[in-house]
């Protein structure tokens, strides 16, 4: 384990005690809400999470490696980054999907800048979430005129990552 990850986690941990001191301190009743709903939230998520994990070694597993270091490896550059933009763009799902695809691209071979540009897409413009849930929630307009700005976004991110070196 790295010592950042230690520092992450013990960060994270201080911000759960503070919130539940700060709920504690307002009521029990909210204490106890907060813990019950947290609690609920673990138990749904953390099966997901673990396919996930495991789903993501055994996409790595099977991608084949020759392709991924091709076509999004360190080396495939702008085209790797703007094949990733595309695939993360139409990667369906959550962020149990998209990530452990980044994360199987990353074990595959694939380029830091590819897949910061691949997840980069795929948060900001997943077509499927884009149909599915912005444009029946919010006017169409407005979601294609949020998709649209959002383009070179990956591009970007994708591009800085390679200037500034390899994560």
């Amino acid at each position: 384990m790295s010592i950042t990850f230690l520092i992450v986690n013990l960060l994270l941990w201080v911000l759960v005690a503070v919130l539940a001191l700060t709920a504690a301190v307002r009521s029990k009743a909210l204490f106890r809400e907060g813990a019950t709903e947290g609690a609920r939230d673990f138990v749904l998520l953390l099966p997901r999470i673990m396919i996930g994990v495991v789903g993501s070694g055994y996409i790595a597993a099977i991608m084949p490696q020759d392709l991924i270091t091709t076509w999004i490896g360190p080396n495939s550059g702008i085209l790797g980054i703007t094949i990733a933009t595309l695939a993360g763009a139409i990667t369906p799902g959550g962020a149990v999907v998209g990530f452990s695809v980044g994360a199987a691209a990353l074990k595959g071979g694939g380029g830091a800048p590819q897949v910061i540009a691949y997840s980069t897409a795929w948060s900001l413009y997943a077509l499927t979430r884009l149909i599915n849930w912005e444009v029946a929630m919010m006017p169409a307009r407005v979601v294609w005129l949020r998709a649209a700005v959002s383009i070179p976004l990956p591009f970007l991110a994708g591009i800085g990552a390679m200037l500034i070196g390899h994560p």
